[in-house]
This record gives C-alpha cells, sequence and structure tokens, in this order.
C-alpha cells in the first residue's frame, strides 16, 4: 500500500492529513513579513513528517523560487519529482558525492579550501559549473569554517574558475530562545565575515542566517534569504519563542478504535504491568505504536482525544497498538482517535514524552498513510 493516499483509499485507521492549503498560506505569511528576502522552504526529513514530494510540488506551483534539504538524496528525489529550482543541500559533502551534485545541478555547502578544490576538479570533468553556498560556523560548532578563521576560504573561493558562490551563510544555535543574546552574537560574527566583500569592492552573494527562530525573532537576521523549517508547517519552534507570524498547524494524526473491553480492578493494562485500575474501568484499543513513530516514552502520559474528549494513554505504548482509560465513558469500534490535531499539538505531545516538536513531527513512520486534504 503507498504511504500517499487519497482520503477514499485509507485502508489503515490510523493516519496522518496533512492540508498543502494550509502551508501555502504559512508561506504567503512567512513571505509577507520578510519584504524582500527570498523565501527558501525547507522541505528536508520528508518535509518535516509532511511529504516531501507533495509539499515541495505544490509550493513550486505556489511560487517558492528554491528550496533547502539536508541530504544529497532528498534533492534527486526532488529533481526525479520534477522540481526544477534550485535546491541547497545543507549537510557535509562527502568527495564521491561531488559528481552527482554537479549532475543533478544541485547547491553544496562548502567549508575549506580542500573540499573547494574537489568540487572544482569534478566540475572541471564534468565541464560544469558548481554551485557552492560558504557555510560559515559562528558559534554552532557542527559544520562550517569558523568565523574567525574565514576570510582565507572568502580568498580562495575567488580562485577556483569551475565554481559559482551562489551563497553564503550560517545557522542559528539559539534563535528560538527567550534570551536572544547568544543569537545576536552570531548574527554580528556573520555581519562581520561579510565585511569581506565590501572591503574589496566586492558584491555579496546571497546571504543568508534565519532559520524559524530568527524570522520570528530577528528581523535584522532576514538579509537576502531565510530559511523557515517547522513553522512552515504550523508549529513554533519552542514554547518560548514569539510568535510575531500567525501560522497554523497543516497536520494531523488519527486513528479509530478496534476494540473496547472493561478491565477490573488490579488487572494490569499492556508489557510491565505499568498501569493497573482500583476500579472498574472502559478501555479500548488503538492500533498505533512506537513502531509507528508514537513515542514509548508516551506510556502513561500521553492523550488522545475521543468523541470531543481527552482521555489518558494507560499501560506501556506497544510497538503497533497503545491502550486509553475512558474511565466510565463511551466509545464504539471504528470511533475516530486524534493524536495530534482538535486541540492536541506536536508540542503538547513532545512535552508529554520529553522531547522537541521537530522530533515529533518527523519521527512519524513512512508506514502511516500521509492523506492530502
Amino acid at each position: 500500500m503507498s504511504p500517499h493516499l487519497n482520503p477514499t483509499d485509507a485502508i489503515r485507521p490510523t493516519h496522518v492529513e496533512v492540508s498543502l492549503g494550509t502551508i501555502a498560506q504559512n508561506f504567503d505569511a512567512i513571505r509577507a513579513h520578510v519584504g524582500a528576502a527570498e523565501v527558501m522552504p525547507v522541505v528536508k526529513a520528508n518535509a518535516y513528517g509532511h511529504g516531501i514530494v507533495e509539499v515541495s510540488q505544490h509550493l513550486a506551483a505556489h511560487g517558492a523560487t528554491c528550496f533547502g534539504v539536508a541530504l544529497l538524496e532528498e534533492a534527486v528525489v526532488l529533481r526525479r519529482a520534477g522540481i526544477k529550482q534550485p535546491i541547497l543541500v545543507f549537510g557535509g559533502v562527502v568527495a564521491r558525492q561531488i559528481p552527482e551534485f554537479i549532475e543533478h545541478d544541485l547547491m553544496m555547502a562548502a567549508s575549506s579550501i580542500d573540499k573547494m578544490r574537489q568540487i572544482d576538479d569534478a566540475a572541471a570533468v564534468a565541464k560544469k559549473k558548481a554551485r557552492v553556498h560558504l557555510k560559515i560556523d559562528t558559534g554552532m560548532e557542527r559544520i562550517g569554517v569558523h568565523w574567525y578563521s574565514a576570510e582565507k576560504l572568502l580568498e580562495a573561493s575567488l580562485t577556483f574558475p569551475n565554481i559559482e558562490i551562489a551563497g553564503i551563510y550560517s545557522h542559528f544555535a539559539n534563535s528560538d530562545a527567550e534570551d536572544l543574546s547568544s543569537a545576536k552574537e552570531q548574527l554580528a560574527r556573520f555581519l562581520e565575515v561579510l565585511e569581506f566583500y565590501p572591503k574589496r569592492g566586492l558584491k555579496p552573494p546571497q546571504r543568508h542566517i534565519a532559520n524559524s527562530g530568527g524570522i520570528l525573532q530577528l528581523p535584522e537576521s532576514h538579509l537576502d534569504l531565510v530559511r523557515p523549517g517547522i513553522m512552515l508547517y504550523g508549529v513554533y519552534p519552542s514554547r518560548e519563542t514569539r510568535q510575531s507570524i500567525a501560522v497554523k498547524p497543516a497536520l494531523s494524526w488519527k486513528s479509530e478504535v478496534v476494540y473496547f473491553k472493561v478491565v477490573q480492578p488490579g488487572n494490569a493494562v499492556s508489557y510491565g504491568g505499568t498501569w493497573k485500575p482500583d476500579h472498574p474501568v472502559r478501555v479500548v484499543t488503538v492500533p498505533v505504536g512506537y513502531g509507528d513513530g508514537y513515542f514509548r516514552a508516551l506510556s502513561n502520559r500521553g492523550q488522545v482525544i475521543i468523541r470531543g474528549q481527552r482521555h489518558p494513554i494507560v499501560g506501556r505504548v506497544c510497538m503497533d497498538q497503545f491502550m486509553v482509560n475512558l474511565e466510565w465513558g463511551t466509545a464504539y469500534n471504528g470511533d475516530a482517535v486524534t493524536l495530534i490535531g482538535d486541540g492536541i499539538s506536536a508540542q503538547d505531545v513532545a512535552d508529554w514524552a520529553g522531547t522537541i516538536p521537530y522530533e515529533v513531527l518527523t519521527n512519524i513512520h513512512a508506514r502511516v498513510p500521509r492523506v492530502y486534504v
């Protein structure tokens, strides 16, 4: 069964509903907020669980002029799906991958002179120009040349005949926090690096640093391009982030009741016997589990909505199922169960599981059908 279905084809009770129209509305709201800056939708990790091909095709038709992904493989999937817009791959580049970047006309990140030399050599063999964004590390300590060592890289970047420097960028580590002192320091370091260009009478390539947190909280960081990730899908990066743009969640996760029983006092529910009632209760089984990406950490902590009421998950979440305590409420087989949506947010689920909404969304397994509504 295909993981991408129309509503009438959804054989499995457990599925995700994605509103492509809502994602487009969020894109428009971001575009209006950042003014002249170009908006690069970030569609890595299967578009944060929403479907990389469907989301990208919809946004391309809606006016998106470029896309950002993490992996070469993600970018190739988009090219094969007919996406012709420029695509930037954020992740580190392995030398053996460079010819495929060039073949598919993909922009890659470069953070060292040696890497640029490899790119230049591969482009010469292919008789094509390779498009590169220089990655500057301003305080993330992940990939990128340190800001205090960047000048040599920028000088060298002017010397490779087979490379077009299409952009220069950095990434915030704490732009979603209430205290923005760290993010402001990173921005100052990045702007200091960018002085390289006017000092030599050169026009800088496209400059970008703003992720979702930067878009929402640091308008001075918008520069030439912004890279919305989680906020594009209607979820704010954290509870502390200022919600300066109104975006709406595009994803809901739903299932159905498949079994109903009365559990007697003292009878343990699920593996390990971690929960048992002290009075008779009605318990229903829902066909979702950690094999679908619904965290085991939600055992005895998560909540779902059935018939408009919140009810707690009881016992351990199994690989393919979990149980819900209705107390003495009513439910029937086939009744809808909402895991995300209808008042339960990805942030709520993240709080219960002790994680972040990014992990909640990207953890939804490919075996859960996506239904586009």
